[in-house]
């Protein structure tokens, strides 16, 4: 099996010491079922062209290049060149800023995992120190690497025998959580329906095992492919209806324990007569969820029965 090509080579820096070191991509997505766009009469496959947006002449290799649109429709044109001849440190050296501890660190900033490994036996003694300097620690180094020709925050941290980089997302990059949880009640949750919800988690506790993970549109998406290889007409799936039923909050939390279903059918026969003598129009395919109702004891004991959806046919 031949070695990985390395994403990025260059130094680590701590202060000064520092050794040779190349970078490797820690994630990959080839390994996806992907598709190719084809023509639907031919079968043969599409490729795109660049046209010119004015012109609408094909653009070659050759012409194409890189342009900053600093007003509508004009571009200030820019070689690769002038770009490559940008010199700051972080274009060949990871120099540690600061060491900061890894709680302190929102998930929402890491972004995309890398492995970091020696790039020569000369620095093997130096990388050791420096991974071993935060092993147990609790911190993790904070640099900066520039990657496809931007420069990134990495955070640095020991594992296994290497290091584990993790480019981090500036502020501007990441969307405040208030703009989408703004409009979310304050609900004051019960203790019983708490203690339910507690002890169903309880229950589903496990060890994170990504073995286990298994992606089920993928594998059903290699059936199809399988079945129209084989010349079969792809079955068509059948859409599942959405549950109508209305059930209680508190009896549904309690049959998720036991692993039974609610049994929101039986309810709806017997509350169905009073429905009969008072026919309410409810739209058939409205759901609704009823939570107990906080005060008097009666208003406990009344939410806690299941509330029903009776429809009576007309005819």
């Amino acid at each position: 099996m031949a070695p990985p090509r390395p994403y990025w080579k260059g130094y680590i820096k701590l202060a000064l010491v520092s050794c040779p070191i190349a970078l490797y991509t820690a994630s990959s997505s080839s390994e996806r079922v992907s598709f190719r766009q084809i023509n639907k009469k031919t079968g043969n496959r599409v490729r795109q062209k660049l046209v010119d947006e004015v012109t609408g002449d094909t653009v070659e290799g050759p012409d194409k290049g890189k342009g900053y649109e600093y007003a509508k429709n004009s571009y200030l044109m820019i070689e690769d060149e002038e770009l490559e001849a940008i010199a700051i440190e972080s274009n060949h050296t990871i120099e540690i800023d600061s060491f900061v501890p890894r709680s302190e660190i929102d998930e929402r900033y890491l972004d995309s995992p890398y492995y970091i490994a020696p790039n020569d036996p000369v620095g093997q003694e130096a990388f050791a120190v420096i991974r071993e300097a935060m092993r147990g620690k609790g911190m993790v180094a904070l640099g900066r690497v520039v990657l496809s020709k931007r420069e990134r925050v990495i955070m640095l941290q020991p594992w296994d025998k290497g290091i584990m980089g993790t480019t981090v997302r500036y502020p501007y990059e990441v969307r405040d959580s208030k703009d989408y949880f703004y409009d979310i009640a304050d609900v004051k949750v019960q203790p019983d329906l708490l203690q339910l919800a507690e002890h169903i988690l309880k229950n589903k506790e496990a060890r994170f095992d990504p073995a286990q993970f298994v992606d089920r549109y993928e594998q059903a998406v290699l059936e199809v492919l399988k079945t129209k290889q084989e010349g079969m007409p792809a079955a068509k799936p059948q859409a599942e209806a959405p549950p109508r039923n209305v059930i209680n909050l508190f009896d549904a939390l309690r049959a998720s324990i036991g692993g039974a279903k609610p049994k929101e059918t039986q309810s709806a026969q017997k509350v169905a007569p009073k429905a009969a003598k008072k026919p309410v129009k409810r739209n058939p395919d409205q759901r609704e969820m009823l939570l107990p109702i906080a005060g008097s004891g009666k208003g406990k004991e009344e939410a806690k029965k299941p509330a029903a959806t009776g429809r009576k046919k007309a005819g």
